[in-house]
C-alpha cells in the first residue's frame, strides 16, 4: 500500500529529473534570447535551478533516502512545446516573447508541484523538507514575475510592433514607468 510519504517521494523524483534538465533548457534559453535582461533572468535562474538541485538532494536526506529521479513526463512535453515555439519564432521579433511563454509554463509547473510537496512535507512533519521547498518555491515564483516584468517592459511590445528589441527605441522602457499610460501621449502644456 503506498502512502503519503512514498507519493512524496515519487513526486521529488520527479522533480529532481526536471531540474536538472531545466539545466540544459536554460542554458538554450540564454543563447536564443535577443534582449539582454531577458537573457540575464535566464542566467541568473539557471544558477538558481543548480541550488534547487542540491535543496532537493537535501530534501531526499531529509527524508532518510538518498536523491533519485524519476521521469517526469510533464517536464519532457513542456521542453518539447517550448522547443517548438522556439523555432517557430527564431529570426523574428517574435523571438523573445516566445521564449517567456514556454519558460513561464514551466514555471508555473514547477509553482504548482512545489506548492503540494511542501504541504506534504508540513502534513509528514518534516519541517526541513517544507522549509526547503519554500524556498524552492519563492524562487520560482520570483523567476515567475521576473519573466513577467520583462515581457511587459519590452518584449510583448517588440513582437507587437515587429521590431527587435534592438531597434525598438522603447525596449526596455515600460510606458509607466515614465508616467505615460497605455494609449495616451505625454502632451507637454
Amino acid at each position: 500500500m503506498k502512502t503519503l510519504k512514498n507519493l512524496c517521494l515519487d513526486e521529488l523524483a520527479d522533480m529532481y529529473y526536471a531540474e536538472n534538465h531545466l539545466i540544459k533548457a536554460l542554458a538554450k534559453l540564454a543563447k536564443a534570447a535577443t534582449h539582454d535582461e531577458l537573457r540575464e533572468a535566464f542566467e541568473s535562474h539557471l544558477v538558481e535551478t543548480e541550488g534547487h538541485i542540491k535543496k532537493l538532494e537535501t530534501v531526499f536526506l531529509s527524508f532518510g533516502e538518498p536523491a533519485r529521479s524519476k521521469k517526469c513526463e510533464a517536464i519532457v512535453g513542456l521542453l518539447k512545446e517550448g522547443d517548438e515555439i522556439a523555432s517557430e519564432n527564431k529570426s523574428s521579433p517574435t523571438i523573445n516573447a516566445a521564449l517567456i511563454f514556454g519558460a513561464q509554463k514551466v514555471e508555473h509547473y514547477e509553482i504548482a508541484s512545489y506548492g503540494g510537496l511542501r504541504e506534504w512535507a508540513e502534513e509528514l512533519g518534516n519541517h526541513q523538507a517544507a522549509e526547503l521547498l519554500q524556498e524552492i518555491l519563492d524562487e520560482e515564483k520570483a523567476a515567475d514575475e521576473k519573466l513577467t516584468e520583462v515581457a511587459r517592459q519590452c518584449c510583448n511590445k517588440s513582437a507587437r510592433n515587429g521590431s527587435s528589441d534592438a531597434e525598438d527605441p522603447n525596449a526596455g522602457h515600460s510606458g509607466r514607468s515614465r508616467g505615460i499610460r497605455p494609449g495616451r501621449a505625454k502632451v507637454k502644456a
